[in-house]
């Protein structure tokens, strides 16, 4: 009997655990994140290109003094629409479960450093190899675009970990978690490159735009479902984590 009552004296002491998002819900999530995720893509990109396409014709005269500085700027600009609208989308889903307006803010803000820092590097290690490739150099040149592609996801990650920690426990993994999204996304890309002479060009980045969407709201979606909340009890109170951690 003392065993048993020391046994249910742990137990009421241990913190409950359960899931971030609910067992019966995991379906839903996944198809709305998905689709979200998709539908962010998608409407961020066009209304990106639409807006860098409008300043571009009604300032052209001004820009046309100095083009490189202002195509920058335009760029810049047109990937911050991007990001707001990729990651207001996710947030419509994410709001059930944690502050929207923080994953919204995360997520816009790990996105533009994992796009700036990636670029950079793309870009530096393209101009090492600025003069005729060969098919070995072309292959190196390649392989070292797509690391720093596939690490610049960390920056996303640690981002959305901010706000996850204050809602999971043992969630550092998440970190992590968009680098794998890009890495598959790279493998993908890089299997379709086999069908660039079966595919017309326009056709062939319309799929994978598709397949980069879909495996930006797959992959974390069956993250999310895997996080735990905790809930400690203390005077057979439950309370939930701080938010503001």
């Amino acid at each position: 009997m003392k065993t048993n009552s020391h046994h249910a004296t742990s137990q009421s002491k241990s913190p409950a655990v359960r899931l971030l998002i609910p067992r019966s819900q995991r379906r839903t999530f996944l198809f709305q994140f998905t689709l979200m995720t998709v539908l962010g893509w998608v409407v961020g990109g066009i209304v990106s290109l639409a807006i860098e396409k409008i300043l571009w014709q009604g300032f052209l005269p001004f820009f046309a003094e100095q083009p490189q500085m202002w195509s920058f700027w335009v760029k810049i600009l047109g990937n911050i629409v991007f990001a707001l609208v990729f990651a207001a989308d996710q947030a419509l889903v994410m709001r059930r479960y944690l502050s929207g307006w923080r994953w919204m803010l995360a997520t816009s803000i790990g996105w533009l450093l994992a796009n700036a820092v990636s670029t950079a590097w793309i870009n530096y290690i393209a101009n090492l190899f600025n003069q005729p490739l060969t098919n070995d150099t072309a292959f190196a040149l390649g392989l070292l675009s797509t690391l720093p592609y596939i690490l610049s996801g960390v920056w996303l990650g640690l981002l959305q970990w901010l706000v996850l920690r204050s809602y999971t426990f043992k969630s550092w993994w998440w970190n992590f978690l968009p680098s794998i999204s890009f890495f598959c996304i790279s493998v993908v890309v890089w299997l379709l490159s086999f069908m660039h002479n079966l595919i017309p060009v326009p056709v062939m980045s319309w799929i994978e735009q598709g397949f980069t969407a879909m495996i930006l709201g797959v992959i974390p979606a069956i993250g999310l479902c895997t996080l735990k909340k905790q809930l400690q009890r203390q005077t057979g109170i439950s309370s939930v984590p701080s938010n503001l951690g």
